[in-house]
């Protein structure tokens, strides 16, 4: 009885997850079903990866369902402690399914113009999709790890997906290499923190840490090969490099998923983790995670100015983000939190949307377009041009053209402002890293606006799937811009289920953090 009751808690704690991977298992089936012969063959799996595309879109938007209805009715992890049931978790999962849905209407824009990608790429998307909703659940450094296998395993094979390309293949080498190094780290830094605490649970290392103010050097170096993992994870310098040459080299809806749903994932686990199982180690991980944040910043808008490549600036401009969105762990309050979900949905609007206008322009072509590309775009394509400009801005922070990423960054800076221990100097950092960052996101818009359509370039085609998608995002971003309310309302309602005091650095505050989180 026992046993069937776990197997069933289980069950209910996993249902988007087992839904979401099942589907991905019929899809898988249905993608090397052949009947025919060879070169036929090769004309039904360019159209039937477009189908199953499809199919992929549907079942994430029926997962959503689930993940609504779960929220709705109350539904709580697992008895034991080891999967999460709370609104942090199904806020963050629809954060995911949005960008994925965004990132399967992209690759069914681009097949249509390169024809590159086979049946599985759309499986392997939903099965990395999978591994990120694992990480947002977990609450136990197991399942941590599972979920970031499962989604890296994937995003591996998408990463160099496209056979014909070279750099598709440098791309997946070089993330495979650089990626099975950071597993290294987070397997050795959840080995060390079993052989302090003796357990994997969160919970279990949260309640140590409070019975062992003198942490052993065990687990302090466990944190430390932690810390370095999960910075991999969030392309977080210095252990960004990987980043510009993965983005350049993935396919363009690949590098969109990566650059969106990847980040999302990746710190809604890094905030679990350092809220829920070392809250009392704060005053030992503050310090690094405060100067993490700096580095990441600064150094992602300052080497995004020489950039001429623009999914290579893009990914210069993920990197600056991801240092804005540490500043949401190192206040470590319930606003940061609203911050980081917000922040997120804002981020992977812009994201989507700027691939989009990228794709279109691209025209199917195995490279990524440059500033000289897009030049001239207002004269021949002007709401593309219009368009990118919003997703920019938006990047920026810029009230009104910038939408709802403004709000993103003003939620952002308020968190840091407000802390229990104010991060004066942090929020004025944020304040100067972006206004950097206008420097090569107006670029950008001036050579659409500004510079004539260089001879020979030809004008972007329409995409209808692109052109819906990225005029969702733009009025998505514009509304919300303006009333940004209702999602703020919806942020903190699941920020909840992690939300804690601020732990101030040096302030012995871990035990009653602690017993915030038991009764949770």
């Amino acid at each position: 009885m026992g046993a069937t009751l776990s197997a069933g808690a289980l069950f209910r704690a996993l249902a988007p997850e087992l839904l979401l991977a099942s589907g991905a298992m019929v899809l898988l089936l249905a993608s090397v079903w052949n009947r025919q012969g060879n070169d036929a063959a090769m004309a039904e799996g360019a159209e039937r990866t477009s189908v199953l595309t499809r199919f992929a879109i549907v079942l994430c938007l029926l997962v959503a369902l689930v993940v609504m209805i779960a929220w709705g009715d109350g539904v709580s992890g697992t008895p034991d402690l080891r999967l999460a049931g709370d609104g942090f978790r199904w806020g963050v999962d629809l954060v995911i399914l949005l960008g994925t849905v965004m990132a399967l209407i992209l690759l069914d824009a681009d097949h249509h113009r390169s024809g590159a990608f086979s049946p599985e790429v759309p499986v392997l998307m939903l099965l990395a999709a999978t591994g990120m909703m694992m990480l947002t659940a977990a609450r136990d450094l197991m399942f941590v790890f599972l979920g970031i296998e499962l989604m890296s395993l994937a995003l591996y094979i998408l990463a160099g997906v496209n056979r014909r390309s070279a750099r598709g293949a440098e791309a997946a080498v070089k993330y495979f290499l650089l990626g099975a190094v950071a597993s290294g780290f987070l397997l050795y830094g959840m080995a060390l923190l079993f052989g302090a605490t003796g357990s994997t649970r969160l919970v279990d290392i949260a309640q140590w840490v409070a019975a062992h103010p003198t942490l052993s050097p065990m687990f302090l170096v466990g944190t430390g090969l932690l810390l370095v993992g999960f910075a991999f994870k969030v392309a977080a310098a210095p252990f960004h490099l990987w980043t510009p040459d993965v983005y350049d080299g993935a396919p363009q809806p690949i590098t969109a998923f990566m650059s969106a749903c990847v980040k999302t994932a990746a710190f809604a686990v890094f905030a679990r983790v350092m809220f829920e199982a070392l809250p009392g180690a704060a005053p030992r991980w503050h310090s690094a995670m405060w100067w993490l944040a700096v580095v990441t910043m600064v150094s992602g808008n300052v080497l995004a100015l020489t950039q001429t490549n623009i999914v290579r600036l893009l990914a210069y401009s993920s990197i600056a983000h991801a240092g804005y969105l540490l500043v949401t762990i190192v206040v470590s309050s319930a606003a940061g939190t609203t911050a980081l979900l917000f922040y997120t949905v804002s981020y992977t609007l812009a994201t989507m949307g700027a691939f989009g206008v990228l794709i279109t322009v691209n025209g199917g072509r195995d490279r990524s377009p440059t500033i000289d590309d897009l030049a001239g775009l207002w004269l021949v394509r002007p709401w593309l041009a219009v368009s990118m400009a919003v997703f920019l801005l938006a990047f920026l922070g810029m009230p009104l053209v910038g939408g709802m990423g403004f709000f993103a960054k003003w939620y952002l800076l308020q968190a840091a402002l407000q802390a229990s221990t104010p991060q004066s100097v942090l929020a004025v950092i944020v304040v100067l890293s972006s206004a950097v960052s206008a420097a090569y996101y107006l670029t950008v818009i001036s050579a659409m606006f500004m510079r004539p359509r260089p001879e020979g370039h030809p004008v972007p085609s329409t995409i209808p799937m692109a052109q819906s998608l990225i005029t969702v995002s733009v009025i998505a971003l514009l509304v919300l811009g303006v009333y940004p309310t209702p999602m703020i309302e919806l942020a903190r309602r699941a920020s909840i289920g992690l939300a804690t005091d601020a732990v101030a650095p040096g302030a012995s505050s871990g035990p009653r953090l602690q017993a915030a989180s038991l009764r949770r």
